[in-house]
Parts: C-alpha cells; sequence; structure tokens
C-alpha cells in the first residue's frame, strides 16, 4: 500500500504519496493561507490524499514546538493559526489511517539518513542552515527524540558570548550566530544598512574585507557547533542542508575545515552536503509513517 507524507511550513504545505519502494508518484501543494486555522489549510490537501487510494499511514513534518507524545501542535511562531491543533487526531480522522508527528528537521534527518547522504551509516546527525537551524540525531533508521522531544535541537546549543537572543533562543546560539536570519543580522549590524544573508554571501564571493571576515567569523562558530556535536553524539557522519547551506557551499566548507581543529580525532570527522534537497521533509514524512 501506499504512504503518505506531509511537510508543513510557513509559506506552503506539501503533501506526497509514496509507494513501495520509496518513490514519489504523486505531490500537491497549497499555499499556507495565514487567515485559516490549522484545520482549514489542511483540508486542502485531504482530496488529494484520498483520490490515491486506500493508504497504510501518513507522517507529518512540522515546526516546532510540538507535543510529540500527544500528537499536537503547540505554538509554532511561524504558523498562525495552528496553537495546540491535535494534528495526528484530526488526520487520522479524516484519513482513517495511522498518523505520526514529528519535527520538520528531524524528518529531513531521516530521509538524508536512510535515503540521501548518510545512507548506509549507522548513526548520523543533520543539520539544516536555511533561515533558521534545525537538527535531528538517527541511529540505526530511527529518530532520537530524547525524553521530551529535544534531542539534537542543535538551534538552541551555545556557541559564543554574543549577548543578542530573539524569541526563545539562548543567547549566543547557533541558530543566532549562524542562520540566514542570524547571518544577517550580524552583516546589519556590521555595515549599518539593512541587508540580508544573501547579499552577505555576494559581497564575500566579491572580495569585500568586511563580508569575508564575517562569514570567516560566523563559519567558525558553526565548526565550533559541529566539534559540539562530535563530542556528544560522535556520528559517523554529519549531513549539512538547508537553503543557505545549499546556496553557499563555501561557508560550509570553511566549517568543515575549522571543525578539523576542535575534534579529537579530525581524520574521523566526515561532514557531507545533503542530497534530497527540498523533497527531504515529504521523504522523511512518508518514512517516519513507515516506522
Amino acid at each position: 500500500m501506499h504512504t503518505a507524507g506531509i511537510d508543513i511550513g510557513g509559506t506552503q504545505l506539501r503533501a506526497a504519496v509514496f509507494d513501495d519502494e520509496n518513490h514519489m508518484i504523486a505531490a500537491h501543494k497549497v499555499e499556507n493561507d495565514r487567515t485559516l486555522s490549522g484545520e482549514k489549510n489542511l483540508e486542502r490537501l485531504i482530496g488529494f490524499l484520498r483520490s490515491h487510494g486506500a493508504l497504510s499511514g501518513v507522517g507529518v513534518g512540522c515546526p516546532g514546538p510540538l507535543d510529540l507524545k500527544g500528537g499536537r501542535v503547540l505554538n509554532p511562531p511561524n504558523l498562525l493559526g495552528w496553537d495546540n491543533f491535535e494534528i495526528v487526531a484530526w488526520l487520522e480522522d479524516r484519513l482513517g489511517v495511522r498518523a505520526v508527528l514529528n519535527n520538520d528537521a528531524n524528518v529531513a534527518g531521516l530521509a538524508e539518513a536512510v535515503l540521501g547522504a548518510g545512507k548506509g551509516c549507522e548513526s548520523v546527525a543533520f543539520v539544516g542552515v536555511s533561515t533558521g537551524i534545525g537538527g535531528a540525531f538517527v541511529h540505526r533508521g530511527r529518530i532520537y527524540c530524547g525524553a521530551n522531544g529535544n534531542a539534537a535541537e542543535f538551534w538552541n546549543m551555545i556557541v559564543n558570548e554574543d549577548p543578542y537572543c530573539h524569541r526563545s533562543a539562548n543567547p549566543g546560539s547557533l541558530n543566532e550566530q549562524c542562520s540566514g536570519s542570524g547571518l544577517a543580522r550580524i552583516a546589519r549590524e556590521r555595515y549599518g544598512r539593512e541587508m540580508g544573508a544573501w547579499e552577505l554571501f555576494e559581497l564575500y564571493r566579491a572580495g569585500n574585507a568586511l563580508a569575508k571576515e564575517i562569514v570567516a567569523r560566523q563559519a567558525d562558530t558553526l565548526a565550533r557547533g559541529i566539534a559540539n556535536i562530535t563530542c556528544t553524539l560522535d556520528p559517523e557522519v554529519i549531513v549539512i542542508g538547508g537553503s543557505v547551506a545549499f546556496h553557499n557551499p563555501e561557508y560550509v566548507e570553511l566549517a568543515r575545515r575549522r571543525a578539523l581543529e576542535y575534534v579529537n580525532h579530525p581524520a574521523a570527522l566526515d561532514v557531507r552536503p545533503a542530497q534530497l534537497g527540498d523533497d527531504a521533509g515529504l521523504i522523511g514524512a512518508a518514512l517516519l509513517a513507515r516506522r
């Protein structure tokens, strides 16, 4: 039987149906309408999912915070109108199959570990470097969530003494220092004007001295995060994905090289780029439903 995956984002909701060999056979997406509740938004995917016959299960990747044990979306800052949505029970009622919920970064990490850059490895840490930073740890093909669903929340790892903090992040957290939003914030402070991470990297590639300084320093900070992952989890491989990493591979390579200076066994450090791109969340959500 087919399995479905749902990938919930701040701008889009995506669903896909997969066959028994994990091949995507159909996909559908709709805009996340911020004037609608979570239920009304998801309702627009139900017809598509029902049109592909009986399903064996559906997996969902969603931004946190989440109540994984209760199958509930709590209060994600980029999902207005979704607070306290009992998404698992709602989907099971609509589709008549088992539904499974997990963090969006966790399901992307699961996909990369099982079918992507970490395929064949026993333990895989995934770091998604996009507007924010997400993380996952997958061991023997299963997501390790921890006692309270907080395992591998690398975004809040403290990596320096910068006092800046935003929302629920720690001051000096990896998210506030090395994500796209963090890089943009630091660049604005240093240049004294509005700019985004994309412009910072354009200036970096053009040889601008200040941009090179900022990118090198924040890559060093990302390297400290990588080193922290190795000394706590010691994964076989660390996969780096996300839009910032994908569009700026030199940033990741700088971090990888610097991380060699911070780990106990440099020869064993294996940092790889993600392979599955934007579909990782859908693929991982479907895999989640099979476990």
